[in-house]
């Protein structure tokens, strides 16, 4: 769905949880876990949220999982231009409607629509509610596939935004975290209550707040994919040091320790420790 608003817009009557159950109801929707389906109900969060995304009013906001529209609404009445993707059928076609009603003035040539690479003009930022059980795989492929995104805030499982913001040498510092790293900067920017969502989860939450960074550089013939093995091969056996972590992407714990060396790496090192520049010049140096 895409649409703009303006500098003097009317403000959007944003949805509360009574609002939630009636479309809800109307829908026959029963949210389920497979779609990651818990949807922000509170009026106060949205507005916490979109004031954190610090949008202008010149962003294209990517959001991913628009749902019952809490959040759409939220991001069109900060004047920023929206697209809004959601893959429940049922949802997306009740959104234009619910925009209308709740923001006239604010949208014009609503439509649901699926992520593709023709989104025109290309989003600038990402404010999103992500699947839980999804979320770092659909945030990385957001952020490859659309590099036009330079900021974002996502809401997800706090767990998982913890390992995302970590700080090398901790025990969330992991995969998903240096990976994130290749693409931006992660931070966390709040915490969300259970109490705000319908139906609860079982899980707290969130939010993320990213700023796109450009990636270490590479020679010409190593790529992200080179990077990204590296790093699956170093925290598939985390505790181990990396001269062993290693042995079986670099053939043995003697090739390993010899491009670690010339990585300038302490092959005693445990993957944890490492940034992403160092992963990079570990891939570099094995050509």
């Amino acid at each position: 769905m895409t649409g703009s608003g303006t500098a003097n817009q009317p403000q959007a009557e944003l949805l509360g949880v009574a609002d939630i159950r009636v479309l809800a109801n109307r829908l026959g929707l029963r949210p389920t876990k497979a779609l990651g389906q818990n949807f922000v109900h509170d009026a106060n969060t949205i507005r916490r949220i979109t004031r954190i995304a610090d949008l202008a009013p010149e962003d294209v906001v990517l959001e991913v999982g628009a749902g019952l529209g809490s959040l759409t609404l939220g991001l069109l009445d900060t004047g920023a231009r929206v697209v809004a993707v959601e893959i429940d059928p049922r949802l997306a076609a009740a959104l234009p409607d619910t925009i209308r009603q709740r923001a006239p003035g604010l949208a014009n040539d609503l439509n649901a629509r699926k992520l593709d690479t023709q989104l025109d003009p290309p989003p600038t930022a990402l404010v999103a509610n992500l699947p839980y059980n999804v979320a770092v795989p659909v945030l990385l492929h957001l952020l490859e596939l659309l590099p036009s995104i330079r900021h974002g805030l996502v809401l997800m499982q706090a767990e998982v935004a913890d390992r995302l913001a970590a700080p090398p040498g901790g025990r969330a510092y992991g995969g998903p975290t240096v990976k994130t790293a290749w693409y931006a900067h992660a931070e966390r920017a709040g915490a969300v209550p259970r109490s705000v969502f319908w139906p609860v989860p079982n899980v707290d939450s969130g939010l993320v707040r990213l700023v796109r960074t450009e990636p270490p550089t590479l020679p010409a013939e190593v790529h992200r994919a080179d990077v990204f093995a590296v790093i699956d091969a170093a925290f598939a056996q985390r505790r181990k040091m990396l001269r062993s972590a290693l042995a079986p992407w670099a053939g043995s714990a003697t090739a390993a320790e010899s491009v670690l060396a010339r990585a300038q790496v302490d092959p005693r090192a445990r993957a944890e420790t490492l940034d992403v520049a160092a992963f990079a010049r570990i891939a570099s140096a094995r050509t």
